[in-house]
Order: structure tokens, then sequence, then C-alpha cells
């Protein structure tokens, strides 16, 4: 009698242990089903116009050499359509969501611009402060509301060869991007100062005599 009892307990152990891993299977399932739901009925924003992105990135030259970084660093705030980044860069962002990470390589004409001989403007020596008068120097150009980035490329008896190429102009470089976030955009995206051919390059015509540097 105890032997039957005992085997009787055994079976109601299984068929309940059976019915409890049923139930955690239908909640899995029915779990799963929602979760899909929800997702495709508000999907992931992905990096298109109207929104804005935070990204982190390494840019290195052909070669593999590190030019910049901001691991560790903030996040760039990116805005699609507002020309902050290259626009070979831009094109390849399209459609990235966050947590995806892409590896970009831009030619001088996706990136920077081609170095421009027009873009080498000869200006007055006393236009430069002294002590940035030296071939390589980094300075800041003033022109109306505008301010460029030149570098001093010749220094001559009278006047110095100031050159308003990007700095990367004429260089293959190579993104490696992640992207940390994407929302919904709080602001428009501001206006740029890039030349109309995206590569931050374009000539300055303004009187150099009326430029200020330093």
């Amino acid at each position: 009698m105890a032997y039957v009892l005992q085997r009787g307990r055994n079976l109601i152990k299984r068929v309940a242990g059976s019915f409890i891993r049923s139930a955690l299977i239908v909640t899995v399932l029915a779990t799963a089903r929602v979760s899909m739901a929800a997702e495709a009925s508000n999907p992931p924003l992905v990096i298109g116009p109207g929104t804005e992105a935070l990204l982190e990135y390494t840019l290195v030259d052909d070669k593999g050499v590190e030019i910049e970084t901001n691991k560790g660093k903030s996040p760039l705030t990116y805005l699609p359509g507002s020309n902050e980044v290259p626009p070979g860069l831009e094109k390849a962002l399209v459609g990235l969501r966050a947590g995806q990470e892409k590896v970009v390589k831009l030619s001088p004409e996706e990136g920077y611009g081609t170095v421009r001989k027009d873009a080498l403007q000869e200006v007055p020596k006393d236009a430069i402060p002294a002590e940035s008068r030296m071939v390589g120097a980094i300075l800041r150009a003033q022109s109306g509301s505008q301010t460029k980035t030149v570098r001093i490329s010749e220094i001559r008896n009278k006047t110095i060869i100031v050159d308003f190429n990007h700095p990367y102009a004429g260089k293959t470089l190579v993104y490696h991007v992640k992207v940390l976030d994407v929302r919904t955009a709080m602001e428009k995206p501001p206006i740029s100062s890039a030349g109309s051919d995206g590569s931050g390059s374009a000539v300055d015509n303004a009187d150099p005599a009326k430029k200020s540097f330093k």
C-alpha cells in the first residue's frame, strides 16, 4: 500500500513539473511575441533626417596611423545634414542604429577635398603676429563673421603665403565609428560654414588686407 502511495506521489510530482515547465514556455513565448510586437510598432531610431546621434570615432590615415579620436572623451553629437562631417562619412552613417559599428574609408574627394592651389593666398607679413611667422604654424583667420583655420606654407620678404586648404585635404582617411545613441533631434541643424563642396576648404575671396589672423 505504501509503495502504491509513493508511486502516486511521484506521478503527481512529474505531472506538476511538466505543467510548470509548459507554463513557463508559454510565458516566455508570449513575452517574446509582445516584445517583437512592440519593436515592430516602435522600431529603433536610425540615423537620418530629424535625428541626432552620439558617435565615438577614431580617425586614421591610409597607413593606419591615428590622427584623432574621441574615445574616453565626450561623444560627438552629430546632426545629419549639418555638414559637420565629410560628405562620404555622412552618407555611410545613414541607417545605422545605436550599438552598430562601421569602418568607412574615404578618398580625398569623399573627405575634405583635394589640395587646391587657389586656396593659397598671399597676405602682408605684418598681418601675421610676429610670434606666429613660421612655416607650418596654424592660425585662425577672421574675415567678417567667418573664422577659418589656416596654415603658413611659405614666408617671403614682405609677404606670407597662407594655406586655406583643410589640414586633411588630399588625404585618404579611415573612420572607425561606433553609434552610441540615436534620438529625435531637439533642434534644427546649424548652418555650416564649410564650402559648397562640403570640404571646408573653400577659398576666401575677401581682401587679404582686411583679414585678421591670430
